[in-house]
């Protein structure tokens, strides 16, 4: 055992390593009665491809890329499934490159399915209809909000790759946002979720459904559930056509059930049966079209991911409320699922395990590995043991975080020496922190650098009224909590209290930036493709999704002006002194680049070191390896400088100003 500072220990957890290993397979889902699902390549591009599990080999070459961007978030890019007549399994998929929908079967090429210029999401294989259902996005102007979205039908035969006409829209335009319609047992009807601005899901949606005509459009369409303060995040359909849907009215996401197969005439709506009330999640925010957190299975159980804060995989059944969760190593489980039979494939991660695709056969209980298995690429005494902890914020409010401690196997530090902390807010702002391996918290903690993951108020994960601590007060609650969390840990002793620093992306980028302009409790920060000033990002600089997001985050514009201003970071650099590095993609069309140019031209003739990478090609979020290795050894090259850390092997990092 050596003894060394802390921040200067000697790892095999290289930038390198933590980019190879960032992503997860994600959009699993079942062609026939084989599970498929994607994954990204870093190596190639930051491109995703879609992974057949009986091979697990990449079914689609470079450059391929099965993404959606609908919502600019996007959502499920693909759907499969095997001919009664025979025959290998057909295709259809998202190609990230031109948004177009392709028709492919292995062994032959990829063939357009529609035209250029609309976007697609959440396509639905009818083999029987000959058609694709799926959302419909495109634009009707040059501006960021110039956009509608419907469900629609597209032929498979290809006659709409040149021929937009060729494309059925099922709805008249009704609501600014959908989901993918889902069809009914017996056909005769579909349902879907909508809402408006300036509405986020997670605020309130409508669940709607429709009967399916003779012309094959959707009629009669009517609310059955929902509204502005009800936020329905998934639906479904039994076996037996009864609706299945995860509601936030009773405070938490919890599945409900219409108890009769369709109302009675003259009702609007079913007798209600609430399946599993419980005071934790069975849903969370719908970022993405296509999120799954539940799914029916044959027999009449419901697979569900489920929890306060981290997720487990759980079989429901809705006669008893009673759920059997799965035993594995997995403490959290994403928002994907797809069913066959009794059988369900998810994705699982662990502290001490990166994700992986899971089967989970519910008539045996037993679990295994089917896609991306986890190995340990270093000694796993390496990693850093988490702690779920809860701190006490203003008003004696809680806080939850993680917080991992610096680990190294070989190394400990003076007698005396406290370590200096990370404080990571993560983005959304309506997201949380999921528990699971991150190589590049590993990168940091076995250099003898601890990370305090912060689930600040406003989070998902503990209900609604947790998250919408969050309301009008972006910028405050959200600073406010991880100041505590970073204080805590320094009276408690255990991290230097001269050496805290922040870091975030997107929205936790703006947490970060928001802090260093606001407090004093920071001595840097890292800021990654941010939000930094709120009247040009709601002004029409940002995308339709999230362009009225600042009227629940902040306030209307129009009544509290003055808080658009006080709270913006870029209106407050005289307050900034401590050192930054600042992040860019510049194909960033979220948080575009030029919220960072305005923060800089402001910042100039003050003397703050600060370093501002851009990175061409990259959007809001990093995929590409080179771009993570570059970014991550900058961070660290920016915690060496200011905390006096000895590290060698990373570029320099030149901080002007």
């Amino acid at each position: 055992m050596e003894t060394k500072a802390y921040g200067s220990w000697n790892s095999p957890v290289d930038a390198a390593l933590a980019a190879a290993h960032d992503g997860t397979p994600d959009w699993v889902g079942f062609v026939g009665g084989e599970p498929w699902w994607t994954e990204p390549r870093p190596a190639e591009g930051g491109r995703r491809t879609l992974v057949r599990g009986d091979t697990r080999e990449s079914v689609l070459p470079a450059p391929w890329n099965v993404r959606s961007r609908v919502i600019e978030y996007g959502g499920h890019p693909w759907d499969g499934a095997v001919p009664v007549d025979g025959g290998g399994p057909l295709l259809v998929f998202v190609h990230f490159d031109d948004q177009r929908l392709y028709r492919y079967e292995p062994g032959g090429e990829p063939r357009p399915l529609t035209p250029p210029g609309p976007r697609w999401a959440e396509p639905r294989l009818l083999l029987d209809r000959g058609e694709v259902w799926c959302v419909l996005e495109e634009s009707t102007g040059d501006g960021p909000s110039d956009v509608r979205r419907v469900p629609a039908a597209v032929p498979l035969d290809g006659s709409a790759a040149d021929d937009r006409a060729a494309v059925r829209e099922l709805t008249g335009e009704r609501h600014r946002f959908v989901t993918g319609p889902r069809l009914s047992p017996d056909g005769r009807r579909a349902a879907w979720l909508a809402w408006d601005h300036p509405r986020m899901p997670w605020d309130g949606t409508e669940l709607l459904v429709g009967e399916v005509g003779d012309d094959g459009l959707l009629h009669a369409v009517r609310a059955v559930a929902g509204g502005p303060r009800e936020a329905v995040a998934q639906v479904e359909w039994a076996a037996d056509g009864r609706l299945l849907y995860a509601s936030d009215r009773e405070g938490w996401w919890n599945l409900y059930r219409d108890d009769v197969p369709s109302p009675p005439a003259g009702r609007e709506e079913s007798p209600l049966a609430s399946l599993c009330p419980r005071a934790e999640e069975f849903a969370g925010p719908l970022w993405r079209l296509g999120s799954r957190w539940f799914a029916p299975l044959s027999d009449g159980l419901i697979a569900v991911v489920h929890g306060r804060g981290p997720t487990a995989l759980g079989v429901l059944d809705p006669e008893t409320g009673e759920v059997a969760d799965t035993a594995g190593p997995w403490a959290e489980f994403a928002p994907t699922l797809a069913v066959h039979g009794t059988r369900v494939v998810a994705v699982g991660a662990g502290p001490r395990t990166a994700p992986e695709v899971v089967e989970l056969d519910t008539a045996s209980a037993r679990a295994r590995v089917v896609g991306t298995p986890h190995r340990d690429p270093v000694d796993p005494a390496y990693y850093s043991e988490p702690q779920a902890r809860t701190f006490a914020g203003p008003g004696g409010r809680e806080v939850h975080a993680y917080v991992h401690p610096p680990r190294h196997p070989g190394h400990t530090a003076p007698e005396g020496e406290l370590p200096p902390y990370v404080i990571w807010a993560h983005g959304g702002p309506t997201s949380r922190v999921p528990l699971v391996l991150d190589l590049a918290i590993a990168y940091f903690t076995s250099r003898g650098i601890g990370v305090a993951e912060v689930d600040y108020g406003g989070s998902t994960g503990y209900g609604r009224e947790y998250r919408e601590r969050l309301r009008e007060q972006w910028g405050v609650v959200d600073v406010e909590d991880c100041a505590a969390v970073a204080l805590a840990l320094a009276e408690e002793g255990s991290a230097d209290r001269a050496r805290l620093a922040i870091r975030g992306g997107s929205a936790g980028g703006w947490t970060a930036a928001a802090s260093l302009t606001g407090t004093d409790v920071y001595a840097c920060g890292t800021i990654a493709y941010p939000v930094l000033d709120l009247v040009g990002w709601g002004a029409g600089e940002t995308h339709d999704f999230e362009s009225r997001y600042l009227e629940s985050l902040i306030g209307p514009q129009a009544e509290v002006p003055e808080r658009y201003a006080e709270r913006s970071p870029s209106e407050q650099v005289d307050r900034l002194t401590a050192p930054f590095l600042l992040l860019q993609g510049l194909d960033d069309v979220i948080c575009p680049p030029a919220q960072c140019e305005r923060f800089l031209a402001r910042l100039d003739g003050r003397a703050v070191p600060h370093a501002y990478l851009t990175f061409a090609g990259e959007g809001h979020g990093f995929r590409r390896a080179e771009t993570l290795v570059r970014a991550l050894e900058a961070e660290l090259a920016l915690y060496a400088q200011v905390f006096g850390l000895d590290v060698a092997g990373i570029p320099a990092l030149e901080l002007i100003g």
